[in-house]
């Protein structure tokens, strides 16, 4: 880092953060199904396993690069911030939002991008370009609404208040976030409006 921040925040929660320092997942259990419901534990499982696929794929872990600012800012004595909403309570909301549609969509799509070699097609080793992401998001938009509110709006939103409090309370530190490339563009332009409104 060129400057040294004072806050280095992070698209983590602490449930996230700890499964990553101790390099081990959570299990899921059918006692999970309890707290977070069927079709948040289904996700949890699913996106467990892409993450191991794609980590392999690329040579990177998942969560690596969050893990990578957490020792970049304690090597500059910079206070870490977790910004993300508790993972357990977005696969809650998660399951009770996605539709039987959206579901469909979503097997017609693997099916699509599998088999047929259909879809948004980009490089996994490089960030991909602003105008791949905004595709992929407009896609995300049109087919799982639901989806892309929980997982995408929902926390931009959140993650953008965690910002303008940390703003508000620290207005004298640096602070520098680093969250995935599909929420930075929203995520930016919603902590404007927020700290625009405390001004004003």
């Amino acid at each position: 880092m060129e400057e040294k921040p004072g806050i280095v925040a992070v698209e983590l929660d602490h449930k996230r953060l700890v499964a990553l320092l101790q390099k081990s997942k959570h299990r899921m259990s059918w006692k999970d199904i309890r707290r977070i419901g069927i079709k948040g534990w289904l996700f949890a499982l699913l996106g467990a396993w892409v993450e191991k696929k794609l980590g392999k794929k690329v040579g990177v872990s998942p969560g690596a690069e969050m893990l990578r600012a957490i020792h970049a800012a304690q090597q500059v004595h910079a206070k870490v911030a977790l910004i993300d909403q508790d993972i357990e309570v977005t696969l809650r909301r998660f399951s009770k939002a996605l539709t039987w549609k959206e579901k469909w969509r979503f097997l017609v799509d693997v099916f699509k991008g599998t088999v047929l070699k259909k879809g948004v097609q980009f490089n996994l080793a490089k960030v991909p370009s602003q105008k791949v992401i905004d595709k992929l998001i407009g896609e995300v938009k049109v087919r799982y609404p639901n989806v892309y509110r929980v997982l995408v709006a929902e926390r931009n939103e959140f993650m953008a208040h965690r910002l303008a409090r940390i703003r508000e309370q620290f207005p004298d530190d640096l602070v520098v976030a680093v969250v995935g490339a599909g929420h930075e563009r929203e995520i930016a332009e919603l902590l404007k409006r927020y700290l625009k409104r405390k001004t004003a």
